[in-house]
């Protein structure tokens, strides 16, 4: 097997345990690059996760002929750019979620990807933990029966620094493509597709009910399944409490879950109810990063693409509309 060496672009907050040292404890898999447009905080990072080399410059890191892939952990208005910057180096990309500003960007990366024959993945890790696989099990063995429906509700207070006023780039459109729904409803679309099949029809409404920051900070709509499936789904960002569950119901029984945190997974059937403790791995992104080190291999398949990626934003961009 060949070690897959990793150099990341943009070794900030999410790299620290999220993903930075996944990319060590998978199987033939190395993190020797780092880069951050301060090079003070990127020769840091190195130091402290001991990796050979750190720059403040992209296209260094990229060119670098020890690396052989690219993990882009920058806010997504530079996805597109890194990630095309990768594959003119004829390297795959590894890109963080959301994996572009909008619906448009993620298929003209696609294509770029695809007519230079490079692999492209993007970071919606939760389709490899094993928490979400034995949801996704429970359903393809009819476990509760043919799905007919979804319910999505999430909500959350507002943030300290936001009611503060402070600088925020996830609520930034310019920057995020979007608000908190964009950085969190990404992954609550992402693994009901993988799930049920890819959202075929969407229609929503955003809105700034609080005005604390340019985004929008409620979302609400429904949408169809290529399954059959029909759902709906509220996303609010400055309510009393905080909720986070998900409510798959079928004609048999129900499945509901948290798709952030660890609480226990509740399905309910006419055998009485269940509750599964799987909680996830300290380095969020492992399981994922395996499989993407193992297709590089040809020894595996990683279900996260960045075909499967841009139908998330295909969807974001129909509930926002």
């Amino acid at each position: 097997m060949k070690t897959i060496n990793w150099g990341i672009i943009g070794c900030g907050n999410v790299a620290e345990v999220k993903s930075g040292p996944a990319f060590r404890l998978a199987e033939n898999s190395e993190l020797i690059a780092v880069m951050r447009r301060n090079e003070a905080l990127a020769h840091d990072y190195a130091l402290r996760h001991q990796v050979k080399y750190w720059y403040d410059d992209a296209d260094a890191l990229i060119n670098n002929p020890e690396v052989d892939a690219v993990y882009v952990a920058t806010p997504p208005s530079t996805h597109k750019q890194f990630a095309m910057m990768a594959a003119d180096a004829g390297k795959p990309a590894y890109v963080e979620k959301p994996m572009a500003m909008n619906y448009k960007e993620c298929r003209e990366m696609t294509l770029y990807f695809e007519d230079k024959k490079i692999p492209l993945f993007v970071a919606y890790y939760r389709r490899a933990l094993p928490r979400f696989l034995k949801i996704k099990s429970m359903i393809s063995e009819g476990e509760i029966g043919e799905v007919r429906f979804v319910n999505v509700l999430y909500h959350q207070r507002p943030g300290v620094d936001d009611l503060a006023g402070k600088p925020n780039w996830r609520v930034q459109p310019e920057i995020s493509g979007g608000g908190y729904f964009i950085d969190l409803g990404s992954h609550m679309l992402d693994i009901l597709q993988f799930f049920l099949g890819d959202i075929i029809s969407a229609d929503g409404r955003a809105a700034n009910q609080s005005g604390l920051y340019p985004a929008e900070d409620i979302v609400s709509g429904s949408f169809i399944f290529s399954s059959g499936a029909q759902g709906t789904g509220i996303w609010n960002f400055t309510a009393f409490d905080y909720l986070d569950r998900t409510e798959i119901v079928g004609d048999k029984g129900k499945i509901t879950f948290a798709t952030f945190g660890n609480s226990p997974i509740i399905v309910e059937t006419k055998h009485g109810i269940q509750s599964l403790d799987l909680p996830n791995p300290r380095h969020i992104q492992q399981h994922l990063i395996q499989t993407i080190v193992d297709e590089l291999n040809e020894t595996g398949i990683c279900p996260s693409t960045g075909l499967t990626a841009s139908r998330t934003n295909w969807a974001m961009d129909k509930l926002r509309s």
